[in-house]
């Protein structure tokens, strides 16, 4: 048997807002954005460079409660781990950028990391694992 996490949804306020920042700032492909009439709602999935197997699918908030959780998906937690081949070139572009670092990047026995906040408030890692250099 062979499983994989396809979509992580990631509750968003507004589909192009988010498009805009994953695609433009974080240099994300857009991979889908499809309506979807019957729920009058919109099939937004994006997907990191080279990425093969997991995506995040920006679902836009549709109730209140769904909107209380926007930027706070994880109780303050990192919640998503950006995995890179070159720590080092992508956290300089992503300053260039204008990525809000929460936590300054530091070598661990794991690897290189770093805290990023996205548009939300969503915390991220961005990292480089030495078992993958």
């Amino acid at each position: 048997m062979k499983q994989s996490l396809l979509h992580i949804a990631l509750v968003v306020r507004d589909y192009d807002e988010a498009i805009a920042f994953y695609t433009q700032t974080l240099n994300f492909t857009l991979v889908e954005d499809t309506y979807q009439p019957a729920q009058d709602k919109r099939w937004v999935v994006v997907a990191p460079p080279g990425a093969r197997e997991t995506t995040l699918l920006l679902a836009r908030a549709a109730t209140p409660e769904q909107a209380a959780f926007i930027g706070n998906q994880s109780g303050g937690r990192v919640f998503l781990f950006l995995q890179t081949d070159d720590f080092w070139r992508d956290y300089h572009e992503m300053v260039a950028r204008g990525i809000r670092f929460v936590r300054e990047p530091k070598d661990e026995d794991y690897g290189t990391v770093a805290v990023f906040a996205d548009l939300y408030g969503n915390l991220w890692d961005l990292i480089q694992r030495k078992d993958a250099q």
